[in-house]
């Protein structure tokens, strides 16, 4: 069923599109996906270069919706952070190669999914010549909402950064997605305004983030997440916003009016780390955004200080602990 999703309506009748749904050229297809995924890098791996590219698309509330292949075999990297979109990819028909880090990837065949927040990582995916998509692309702003309407708190990058692989064969998932399927063959004009259109955009986003939680380790349900104090919230909003900075932990505690002492126990208590720990977290996800999105002319040691990282081997021993290859890896791609 979902192999077909987006050609025939429930009585068989082809889904009209607002779109051209085949192309050849480049630059038609570049247009269209930047406007429906976000801007990104694509180019061949094999001998045919021209794309023979199929594409359509639909709302599910304020998700959106694609079937899509380019035809050929490429390579897809440097998606759009400022876009603030995440995407779901599930293939249903040839296979994906989605790499996590360093020489890490997840291959998905038929039914299987993927998913990754492009607004706060890298993606770098690799589709074979037979492949066909149908995905997701949910503003990161609709999942926050979701999380904090359903869950009473938004997950800091410890989710939103992690890529994984979700879905298969038999799944809860893979029938979310056949019944949404369904849903757009009997009402395919309505999916995007309409009440059902909005919940089952809860409903998908919801299933989505249990699944995609659980597989980063983090319990939605718990309630340490919606109990934290505003002592540790306050700190958190503070180290993120002045991370480059490196503030001292003194100077934490005084923005969130506590103790040094008294905050570094709320932070062990309601999560689980020291403050230290989180700020040291923000700084290297703010050294890995600007390495991904700098010109080859800089250099990994001006992005590092800037960072307020002065030792390069410590700072490159604790950059490829942290997420699996050398800064210079990060910068060269």
């Amino acid at each position: 069923m979902l192999e077909n999703v987006l050609l025939y309506d429930a009585q068989g009748r082809p889904i009209q599109q607002k779109h051209k749904i085949v192309s050849h050229d480049w630059d038609e297809i570049k247009d269209w996906s930047s406007k429906v995924y976000m801007p990104y890098d694509v180019s061949p791996t094999g001998k045919v270069g021209s794309p023979d590219s199929t594409m359509r698309s639909a709302e599910i509330g304020r998700i959106t919706l694609t079937r899509f292949a380019y035809g050929i075999p490429v390579n897809i990297r440097d998606w759009d952070m400022d876009s603030g979109n995440a995407v779901v990819l599930t293939t249903v028909g040839g296979q994906a190669r989605h790499k996590l880090t360093g020489n890490d990837a997840v291959e998905t065949g038929y039914g299987e999914s993927f998913v990754v927040d492009c607004s706060r990582t890298d993606y770098d995916v690799d589709f074979n010549p037979d492949h066909l998509q149908v995905n997701l692309t949910i503003p990161h702003h609709v999942l926050e909402q979701v999380c904090q309407d359903m869950f009473g708190f938004v997950p800091d990058n410890r989710l939103w950064q992690f890529k994984t692989g979700l879905g298969g064969r038999g799944s809860s998932w893979m029938a979310l997605l056949e019944y949404m399927s369904r849903c757009i063959a009997e009402a395919p004009d309505q999916m995007a305004r309409s009440r059902v259109g909005r919940h089952l955009e809860q409903t998908i986003c919801v299933h989505l983030l249990n699944e995609w939680a659980n597989r980063a380790g983090i319990d939605l349900e718990s309630p340490v997440n919606t109990i934290a104090p505003s002592t540790v919230r306050k700190a958190e909003a503070f180290m993120a916003e002045h991370a480059a900075d490196v503030p001292a932990m003194t100077d934490v505690a005084k923005a969130s009016g506590v103790s040094l002492r008294s905050l570094t126990a709320a932070f062990r208590q309601f999560r689980g780390y020291t403050p230290s720990h989180f700020l040291r977290e923000q700084r290297l996800q703010g050294v890995r955004s600007a390495l991904i999105a700098a010109g080859r002319d800089r250099r990994v040691a001006e992005i590092a200080s800037a960072w307020g990282f002065i030792n390069m081997g410590d700072f490159a021993r604790v950059y490829s602990e942290r997420f699996g290859e050398l800064p210079s890896q990060t910068l060269s791609r």
